[in-house]
């Protein structure tokens, strides 16, 4: 693996915003308007209940939380995606670039945009709520590596689909984080879950995160969780490799990478 033409990469997916006002705003608008919807909400219920002291840290933070998935998934599949639209996915493989390095420079993009709105975000949530993120404690860190991980194997996983089936699976890079949030726990704890389904919550990484998260913010550290949350990352990564690998070298068997490139 070369360093260089990672960081090469790195480049040619992070240049692309230096001259789009769209994609910038893109990047921080959303992010904006769901930190003010729940935010404010949350506000509302604190005025309606007094028994909701913390309601606000809680979602407030979730919202935050979950936007690291999202960012990081879509840091791997709208580099690929700019690829596709820009018809230089051909010259990318034609390049002597290996897979790995492709992947690794995608992953740097999730991380450089998941840093760059979560400090966003958290400013944002400071001065409009008076959360401060710092106050999950030393949880914040391992948290949050472990909400990088988990969109990592959703943006890898969404990638080797958009190999296989080009720009006609396009809106599935938008479509695959959400459909993990209902079962993850992200506003609410498991426990509202019917009883059949929190065994498929469980299996899902990012719910240990916000469990773990609504924890801490009450003073705890739930190491049962953070393991858990590790462990199955671990697998899920190593299986979103595999299908990586399996449909490129599918995609690449077929032709399918000169017919997603040039149309």
């Amino acid at each position: 693996m070369n360093l260089w033409r990672i960081w090469a990469l790195v480049l040619r997916y992070t240049y692309v915003y230096r001259r789009s006002a769209i994609r910038i705003l893109e990047v921080f608008f959303w992010p904006a308007i769901d930190l003010l919807v729940w935010g404010f909400l949350t506000l509302y219920l604190q005025q309606r209940g007094r028994e909701l002291p913390s309601g606000v840290a809680f979602l407030v933070g979730a919202v935050i939380f979950w936007d690291v998935i999202y960012r990081s998934q879509q840091g791997i599949t709208l580099s690929f995606l700019e690829d596709i639209w820009s018809r230089n996915l051909l010259n990318l493989f034609s390049a002597p670039v290996r897979v790995t390095e492709f992947v690794g420079a995608t992953c740097v993009v999730g991380i450089l945009k998941t840093l760059v709105v979560g400090l966003y975000l958290t400013v944002l949530a400071f001065f409009l709520y008076r959360f401060n993120l710092l106050a999950v404690g030393p949880a914040l860190f391992p948290l949050f590596v472990n909400l990088l991980l988990t969109g990592w194997a959703l943006g890898i996983a969404t990638t080797a689909l958009l190999l296989r089936w080009g720009q006609a699976a396009e809106g599935i890079a938008w479509a695959v984080p959400f459909a993990i949030q209902p079962f993850s726990a992200v506003f609410y704890p498991v426990s509202v879950l019917p009883s059949w389904l929190q065994p498929v919550a469980w299996s899902i990484p990012a719910t240990h995160v916000f469990e773990g998260m609504r924890l801490a913010l009450r003073g705890g550290f739930a190491w049962d969780h953070l393991v858990y949350a590790t462990l199955l990352n671990l697998v899920y990564l190593a299986l979103a490799g595999i299908l990586f690998a399996l449909l490129f070298a599918s995609a690449r068997e077929k032709g399918l990478l000169v017919k997603i490139g040039t149309q």
